[in-house]
């Protein structure tokens, strides 16, 4: 029976994975702050994953088959983890995201971004950035990710991939995002959207975990893009939660902050490396109308 520790794993789809790990025969624990309990049948370590003596305290006598780190944000809980976990698992697995690509560099329309475009072997690390604060961590979501990447793939302490998630859609989605839309559209507001309206990646709750989960019987290293075929825009989100009624959509004033999911620069992703190490994936449009379905009854 493999040994599976999920850092995080008590929300959204990081509750769908170790739920899909358990139901497959893995034995199944997951690292958190105990705020709230597992599922039955998996087995919770409390620990502060910055906390290097606590987790140190929770690991003791431990190893696992593999880790899947739902909650690494930043190079210092990315190197407290490459000393915590050497010698104690065979493999790990990051849950990274599309927004390592917002880099400030421009990027041709119409070219998905492939894992190429953010090396994670290539991109300096930079430990003298405040991230201690916890508002400067939230500002720079994409780079702290960047970052922590880097430090996984150099410190060479163990098998390493990164999993970078398209915009991931679901009903327990705690963003509001989606929700976002809804309301503006119940209401008859705008919805501000970039004039350019460029199409980005997505995917769902359940094609998040799946992957994950079929990750972690994988072998494959660096980091892999995970989105379903069809990218969309903040126009065609408008359209399919509208669903035949009216809306309305305006640009955003100077000073005012565009819907989210609406871009002014292309943001889709190549997916071709999911596909090519055997993973079969899905389509927007085959999974979005039932999701939005089953969120407006919520």
């Amino acid at each position: 029976m493999e040994k599976i520790l999920v850092i995080g794993g008590n929300r959204y789809f990081g509750r769908h994975l170790t739920t899909l790990l358990r139901d497959t025969g893995a034995q199944v624990s997951v690292l958190n702050r105990g705020s709230t309990p597992p599922p039955p049948g998996i087995t919770q370590l409390v620990a502060d994953r910055g906390d290097e003596a606590a987790l140190t305290a929770a690991l003791a006598g431990r190893d696992f088959d593999v880790v899947v780190d739902q909650v690494c944000y930043t190079p210092p809980q990315a190197e407290l983890a490459v000393h915590a976990f050497a010698g104690r698992t065979g493999r790990y697995l990051m849950t990274s995201t599309i927004e390592v690509y917002d880099t400030g560099v421009p990027h041709p329309a119409g070219v998905p971004l492939a894992e190429s475009a953010v090396d994670p072997a290539q991109w300096p690390v930079r430990p003298e950035l405040p991230w201690h604060d916890a508002e400067f961590v939230e500002g720079a979501y994409g780079e702290g990710k960047r970052q922590a990447e880097a430090v996984f793939t150099r410190a060479g302490a163990f098998p390493f991939a990164a999993v970078r998630l398209g915009h991931v859609l679901g009903t327990a989605d705690f963003t509001g995002r989606l929700a976002h839309y809804a309301e503006r559209i119940d209401a008859g507001r705008p919805v501000l959207v970039h004039r350019e309206d460029q199409p980005s990646s997505y995917t769902n709750e359940q094609e998040a975990a799946a992957f994950l989960h079929w990750a972690v019987g994988q072998d494959f290293t660096g980091p892999v893009n995970l989105a379903s075929h069809g990218e969309l825009t903040a126009t065609d989100l408008c359209e399919l939660i509208a669903d035949g009624r009216p809306y309305r959509t305006a640009a955003p004033a100077p000073g005012e902050q565009a819907s989210p999911f609406s871009f002014d620069r292309y943001y889709g992703m190549d997916n071709s490396r999911a596909q090519q190490l055997g993973y079969p994936l899905a389509h927007t449009r085959d999974w979005l109308p039932g999701l939005l379905t089953a969120a407006a009854t919520r």
